[in-house]
Formats: structure tokens, C-alpha cells, sequence
């Protein structure tokens, strides 16, 4: 008789993804918030799930006046962590990168970016820093194909500021009412950013195809556009 019960709760538990999530969200209560902002920007960049956007909108919204600071914060996060997920890449992509890739299905976009780099350098380098493709496999692919650090790093550390700088600026600006704006149009945002920043550099012709990954708690769904730069 105590089966069912104990099957219903089973089912009734919260998805995996879903509780990382709500604990990420937690920390936007807590006075270690911009701490936990940095560790989890760290983790994310090279295997964490919960992209550090969401804490970063929920610490923003609670203090507009720090947005400036938190989005510093998670920049110099993800930039580091960005630099270890090149380290997974370049030296231990079988033992450890690869699971990572293949637990994202990055395998394929892993492939557009070695195409993006190689078809147009630093520019494909920013463009994967940028859009909203799971930076963890851009990082880890970028150490794994051994491409240039210093390009790699130019295009991390100006990729993820223009990311979480406009998060930060626009709740500095609008205000918290800007929020649910972010959550329903930030990737098709990031996208167009990419188009109007890089377009104007690439002379080369032909399509950069973007791949982007929408993702809500407990579902990623991936999507490609060619962008015809």
C-alpha cells in the first residue's frame, strides 16, 4: 500500500537541473551572494550547468546601484574559469573534456567552432564568446584545438563583459522592471549584438553559423542560424 505513495514522490521531485537552479537563485538572499556569483561564474565556464546570468539578474535586481560591480565580478569569474576550461581542453580533453562536451551534445558545435576559427580567427573566437552557445564547450574546445591563448583570452574577456555588462546596465538604467525583458529576449539580444559588432569586421564572405542553445530549468533546446556576415 505504501508503494504508490512512495512512487508519486519520486516523480514529484523537482528535475536535477531545476533544484541547481533555485540553489543558484538562492544565493541572491544571502550576504555571501556576490561570492557565491564569482564561484559559480568560475564553475559554469568550464562544467557547472546553471549559467551565472540568472544570479547576476536576480543580485542586480535586488541592489540596481551594484549592477556595475556584480557584472565586474561575474566577468572576472567567467574569464578565469574560461581559462581553466581551455586548460581541461589542452590537456585533458580525453579524461575529462570530452565527458563534459558529450554531457552538453557539444559535439557538433564544437565543430562550428574550429569552422568559425578558421574561416575568420579572433572574429569566430568572439562570436562563440559571445552568443549564447554554452561557453563550457567553447572553452573547452578552444584548448582542446589549441588555438591561440592570448586570441582566446582577448575574445573571453570581451565577450563576456559586453554579456554581463549590458545585463548589468540595463537594471542600472531601466530598472527591475527591465527583468522579465531579459529573461523572455536575452539570447535573440546577444545574437544581434554579435551581428552588429562583428559584421562590421568580417570581410570575408560567405555565413557564420551560430548555434545557440535556449535553455529554461530542467530543458536545452539547440537552434542554428547563418548569419550572413
Amino acid at each position: 500500500m505504501n508503494e504508490p505513495a512512495t512512487t508519486n514522490n519520486k516523480s514529484n521531485r523537482p528535475h536535477f537541473v531545476r533544484r541547481l537552479y533555485d540553489w543558484t537563485i538562492s544565493w541572491a538572499n544571502h550576504p555571501a551572494g556576490a561570492w557565491a556569483l564569482f564561484a559559480i561564474a568560475v564553475a559554469e565556464s568550464s562544467f557547472f550547468p546553471i549559467p551565472p546570468d540568472v544570479l547576476l539578474i536576480a543580485l542586480c535586481v535586488g541592489a540596481p546601484k551594484r549592477s556595475f560591480r556584480f557584472a565586474s565580478i561575474v566577468a572576472v569569474g567567467s574569464v578565469l574559469g574560461g581559462m581553466l576550461g581551455y586548460c581541461i581542453g589542452y590537456w585533458g580533453y580525453d579524461l575529462i573534456g570530452q565527458p563534459i562536451v558529450r554531457a552538453y551534445h557539444g559535439e557538433e558545435i564544437m565543430q562550428k567552432i574550429k569552422a568559425w576559427y578558421d574561416a575568420y580567427g579572433f572574429w569566430g573566437n568572439l562570436a562563440a564568446a559571445l552568443t549564447p552557445i554554452p561557453y563550457k564547450v567553447f572553452t573547452i574546445a578552444s584548448g582542446m584545438f589549441q588555438f591561440n591563448f592570448l586570441a582566446f583570452l582577448a575574445a573571453s574577456v570581451i565577450g563576456r563583459s559586453v554579456r554581463f555588462f549590458a545585463v548589468g546596465a540595463l537594471i542600472y538604467f531601466v530598472g527591475p522592471k527591465v527583468k522579465d525583458l531579459i529573461d523572455k529576449y536575452f539570447d535573440l539580444f546577444a545574437i544581434l549584438a554579435t551581428v552588429l559588432l562583428i559584421g562590421g569586421f568580417i570581410k570575408k564572405p560567405g555565413n557564420l553559423d551560430i548555434a545557440v542553445v535556449f535553455s529554461s530549468p530542467g530543458k536545452e533546446v539547440v537552434a542554428g542560424a547563418g548569419l550572413g556576415l
